[in-house]
Order: C-alpha cells, then structure tokens, then sequence
C-alpha cells in the first residue's frame, strides 16, 4: 500500500521556481511521518485529472496527500477532485519554519504562499463537495504527524472494505433484531461482500483435516498459553477437536478470501463444539469475527484490525455492570469469542460447559484485558443509514478475582461516566455486540467515516445527554437531506 503525495503550483513563477517548488516538496514528504510516493509538481488541468485517475486506477494506492505549495489557481483542479475515488487529505504547511525575517522579500514570498494557494484549494474543495481531512501545521509538529497518522490508519481501513470477503456460517440468532441489516447497502457503500454458507459446508472442511496437523497445532497451544491439565489428559480429544475446527475453519478462509465471518450457537450443524478457540486465534491473526451471525460486528472488527495491524482489537459485548456509586463500570466478554490481542498476560486454555448450543463442553482461551485508553464501537442499521456509535473508555483491572468466570473478558469505566454514556448508547440506537480497541482511537474513526459518507457520533469525556440528543435530531435531518429526492 502506498500514500501519493501531490503538490500543486503553476508556471506563473518561472522554471527556476518550479524547480525550487519540487525540491522543498519532496522534503516535506520524506518528512511525514509516513512514508510516501512523491509525484511530479502539478501545474496544469490535464496533469491533474490524469494523476487522479491513475490513483484511483491503482490497487495499491491507499490515499493522496494535497499541498500547494504556492498559488496554484483552484479551477485547475475541477475536474481531477470531481474524478478521485480515494482519501485525501489536505496538508497546509509549508517548507520553512520560522519566517527570515532580515531576508525576506518577494522573491521568497512568490515561492512560498501556500497560506493563500491552499485557501483557494480549500474553497473548490468545499464548492465541490469533497470529503477529506485538512491537517495544519508544520510536519515536524509532532501534532501534525499525528493527525496524519490517524488520517492513514483511517485510510487503510477504508481500502479494506472496498474488497472485504465476509462468510457467514448460518444465519443470524433468531428473533434478534439488531444483527439483521441491508447487505445490499453495506456492499453499496462499504464495498464488503456478505455471502452465507451452510454450516455443514464448514463441517466437510473441518473433517478432513489431517491428525497429523492436529497434533501440531495441539504442540503449538501447549507452547503458547497455559494449557489446562484435563487438555493434555483425560480431555485432550476435546483439545485436538478444538485444533480441527481451527485447521478446517482457516483453510475455508483462505480458499475463499474471507478475512471475516460469523457463527451462530443456533446454528452449528454437525459442528460438535461451538468455535471457541479458533475465533479468538482467527481474530488475534487479523480476522473479523462477530457471534450470532452479526455480520456488522464482524465487519468492524476486521475494518479495525486493518486500520491498527499488530494492535489491540477484539469483538465484544457489554454484558453486566458495576454499580457502586463512585465506582461504577461495564464487564464486557462474550460466550467463548474474545480476541487474546486484548490481554494482559498469557492467556489459559481452558474447557467449561457452554450451557447453550447443545454441544459439547468448547475450549476457549480465558484471561483479563489489558488496562489503559480505549474505544467502544458498533455499528447500526437505520433503515435509512448506517451509524457509527464510539464511546471512549479506560480499561482497567479487575477489581477483585474473577475465579469462577470461564471467559475472557474486559473490565472498563466508560466516559464520561457509566450513568451518561450508557443513556447515550441507547438513545443513540447502538448495538450490544461492538468492538473494543485500545489501538484506534475517536480521530481514525471520525476520518473513516468521513472517507465512507457515514454517520459517527462520539460519546466522551464531554458528553451531555441533553447535547447528545441534539446531535442525533441535528444528524437526523442532515442525512435526510443529504440523500436527496
């Protein structure tokens, strides 16, 4: 993947100072705290729109970056920001930090007024409607560096969607409202595709996986996490069976290029556990994953894995509260599926009863979250739209043992208190299964959904519920509006 970088300018000024204008350029971008694909200066119409069709023609093109470096006249750039299918963001900076101000005269300012040249690009950006994030500042402002940062994470999440592959394992959980949704829509303005298959379809998959590569993958559990002993005793075949599904369900994956699907404890066919411990280590490798057939959730989590690769982000669902005044806070887990990318320690491979499902006792991976600053996030369907619901968070441990809960878990105190955001979260309509991410923050998501054309409203330290209802009838009418007639 790779961030063009654009720099307009004009021959107004003479060769000598184009010449000047694409030096101090590619300085500026290898100074971003990216690394980026530095193109030719632009000066013409032609140039421009041929530049734009090239980013969107090209695959590995994550986003462009725009600065004009010196007065490059707006109309110029019609017809190639009409054209452009990418992120972009429109850096307002310039070569030098500090004016020179005993040397300083004409020569010098017609080289570098970007001050006004990106006010006027600003103004046909705005005149033509385009979405993109405007960053100001120097790029050694580690402020800057930051917000652009953000902006790529966002873009890279972006790019993802356009070609996601979801596989369902059966449908959703019956009678539950909130993981159905248009799939027609989210194709339409996501790009993801959500297709279902019978679970039995995995099943095949998951039968004909070798022992021999069950017995590997059993050696690999024994070295990576503390492996209950029944595991390795009387129960490994429980162990081996969790290893199969793991085996069988990847190899489905990959030979379909899904890098996200769900499962459904009502719907397991001649599965003989529920997914437990493959999903977690599907998820900890990058996949998306949602419980219930909730396609949505899915598709966050892996939107999100792709935004911050390596980091923190797992499936999740709010399941009980803490309420003691002063101290209040949100237990979150699920059944078994809970991402050990999230966890504070080595994680335990452990077997209990399921309870629901009719199967067998499933494996799962078992251990508290890390603590620190996180997001909170699902995503909705209106009806009319999508909404992105993110309520920032601070994970923190356990307040005491937890010695008789047999699943992952995260245990955190919500912003700004529990009482305000979870009136928020439900007046905003917000599903109950989410993501949790201590590696992408507000500002990602509030550039990804820029890039998408959908709604975010953010639930944080200042959050009121009187202002929180505002923002949502505002919302409201807004993309009404905007849908046209």
């Amino acid at each position: 993947m790779s961030i063009w970088f654009l720099t307009g300018s004009q021959h107004l000024y003479g060769e000598e100072t184009l010449a000047q204008v694409a030096e101090q350029s590619q300085a500026i971008a290898s100074a971003l705290p990216v690394a980026v694909e530095w193109r030719p200066v632009l000066t013409d119409a032609a140039a421009i729109r041929r530049v734009m069709l090239e980013a969107n023609a090209d695959d590995a093109c994550t986003g462009v970056i725009a600065w004009m470096h010196t007065f490059s006249p707006a109309k110029m750039w019609i017809a190639g920001l009409d054209a452009l299918r990418k992120p972009l963001l429109h850096l307002h900076t310039q070569a030098n930090v500090e004016l020179p101000w005993a040397s300083i005269d004409m020569d010098f300012m017609n080289l570098n007024q970007a001050a006004h040249g990106d006010r006027e690009f600003g103004f046909i950006q705005t005149r033509l409607g385009v979405a993109r994030k405007t960053v100001a500042g120097h790029v050694s402002d580690p402020a800057v560096a930051e917000r652009v940062n953000a902006w790529v994470a966002a873009a890279r999440g972006f790019n993802e969607l356009r070609t996601l592959k979801l596989a369902r394992f059966g449908d959703n959980m019956r009678d539950v409202a909130v993981t159905e949704g248009d799939k027609v829509e989210a194709q339409l303005r996501f790009g993801v595709s959500v297709n279902t298959y019978g679970v039995n379809d995995l099943v095949e998959a998951v039968d004909a996986v070798a022992d021999a590569d069950v017995s590997a993958l059993v050696k690999e559990y024994a070295e990576l996490y503390r492996v209950a002993p029944e595991l390795l005793g009387d129960r490994r075949e429980s162990l081996r069976y969790a290893a199969r599904i793991e085996i069988g369900l990847r190899g489905f994956l990959e030979s379909g290029g899904f890098k996200a699907f769900t499962t459904n404890f009502e719907d397991l066919g001649g599965l003989r556990q529920l997914p437990g411990l493959a999903v977690q280590r599907l998820m900890a490798d990058g996949y998306g994953f949602g419980g219930e057939g909730d396609w949505k959730t899915s598709v966050l989590v892996r939107t999100l894995k792709a935004m911050a690769p390596g980091g923190a982000t797992s499936f999740m669902e709010d399941y009980t509260y803490h309420l003691v005044p002063g101290e209040q806070l949100i237990l979150g887990a699920h059944m078994l599926e809970v991402c050990p990318s999230i966890a504070a320690g080595t994680p335990s491979c452990e077997i209990h009863p399921l309870g629901i499902g009719n199967r067998e006792d499933p494996v799962r991976l078992v251990f508290d979250a890390a603590q620190g600053p996180g997001v909170v996030v699902g995503l909705a369907d209106l009806g009319d739209r999508f909404r992105l619901v993110a309520n920032e968070v601070d994970l923190v441990a356990p307040l005491r043992p937890l010695p008789n809960l047999p699943v992952a878990r995260a245990i955190w105190r919500p912003r700004p208190d529990l009482r305000t955001s979870a009136e928020a979260w439900l007046t905003a309509g917000a599903p109950h299964h989410t993501v949790l991410s201590t590696s992408v923050g507000a500002e990602e998501l509030t550039d990804l959904a820029d890039m998408l054309g959908v709604e975010l409203v953010v639930i944080d330290r200042d959050t009121t519920p009187r202002q929180f209802a505002k923002e949502l009838r505002w919302n409201q009418a807004y993309y009404r509006l905007a849908q046209g007639f």
